[in-house]
């Protein structure tokens, strides 16, 4: 019998960076590579899995940021489709608790080239985002537990290296990789012919990234959401500088935090330099994680926000080769 949650499990971390890697994948869960195809590109059309491929370390190989918009809820819809309009621009959220309500996240080859984007969003919407790139990160689940167990300890991370310098050829594979790998049965020979580059030097590129942490991870990218999912929210706190870091490591330890990090504050408009993200699958799961916030690490005590997340307008990966032109 088909174990699907065993199945998803398996397959979100380390996807074999081999010539027939869904054979590979499938024969550690008894299913042939048709089996394993088939699965995917049904999930892929009904929306429930974005890509198959790479999630690179943030700020390693270019420039993020995660960006609001305060939008009149009525405008919402409208002002969400002219930002989702930017190849930039990945996620796109409405979140509920305060007067910045639209947020998303955009990427660039350069921190030059992605305030070029922020500065075009701001002309089309009349309004400059707020710019929160992230200083540090405590801890981020590299996936979504469908047994229920966590995937990656509480308040683990992987060190990430330094900025790395990619070359022309680089920028061509990682624009590939964004767009996941073909559902075919040696997706590794279509991203060789696109990029140009041999098998060879293909795989152990990809195998170089990942082993270096520059690719956090590799496998399968779902959407929550239609994994049950539904109850989510951005929580963020002002906290004094010379406690973030220990307060941040503790909440990053308090389950079911799936990102915790810090980012710049933007003052007077935005005094929250301390987030975390709850996906969960009730709202009593939500409301018992908000519950430990105060309880195992001691949050009460500092101004904070709660920010539910709404509608979900835009869902990808993060876009650092969208300026890249094709070969």
């Amino acid at each position: 019998m088909f174990d699907e949650q065993r199945f998803y499990d398996c397959i979100q971390r380390d996807f074999p960076i081999v010539p027939r890697p869904f054979q590979s994948a499938g024969a550690a869960l008894d299913l042939n590579e048709h089996a394993v195809l088939s699965l995917l590109a049904r999930d892929v059309g009904a929306g429930r899995v974005s890509r198959i491929g790479a999630v690179f370390a943030p700020n390693v190989i270019g420039a993020s940021t995660l960006a609001a918009l305060a939008v009149q809820p009525e405008a919402l819809s409208r002002v969400a489709a002219r930002v989702n309009a930017y190849g930039a621009v990945s996620h796109n959220y409405a979140r509920h608790g305060h007067h910045y309500n639209l947020w998303f996240v955009a990427g660039a080859r350069t921190r030059a080239a992605l305030d070029v984007v922020l500065g075009s969003i701001a002309d089309d919407v009349d309004q400059s985002p707020l710019d929160l790139p992230m200083e540090r990160e405590y801890h981020i689940d590299l996936g979504f537990s469908m047994s229920g167990t966590p995937g990656t300890p509480r308040g683990w991370r992987t060190p990430s290296p330094k900025s790395t310098h990619l070359d022309e050829d680089d920028w061509r594979l990682v624009a590939a990789l964004e767009t996941g790998l073909p559902l075919t049965p040696q997706p590794f020979h279509a991203l060789a012919r696109c990029t140009g580059m041999p098998l060879h030097r293909v795989l152990a590129r990809i195998a170089q990234w990942h082993a270096s942490g520059v690719i956090r991870r590799f496998g399968v990218i779902l959407h929550h959401r239609p994994f049950g999912y539904r109850h989510n929210a951005m929580c963020v706190w002002n906290v004094p500088d010379a406690r973030v870091d220990a307060i941040g490591t503790r909440l990053a330890r308090v389950a079911p935090v799936s990102l915790c990090y810090r980012r710049t504050r933007r003052l007077p408009a935005w005094p929250y330099n301390l987030f975390a993200m709850v996906h969960a699958r009730s709202e009593a799961e939500l409301q018992s994680a908000l519950e430990h916030f105060d309880q195992q690490a001691g949050m009460g005590a500092l101004p904070g926000r709660v920010l539910r997340s709404g509608t979900c307008f835009k869902q990808c990966g993060t876009r650092y080769s969208w300026e890249v032109p094709p070969t």
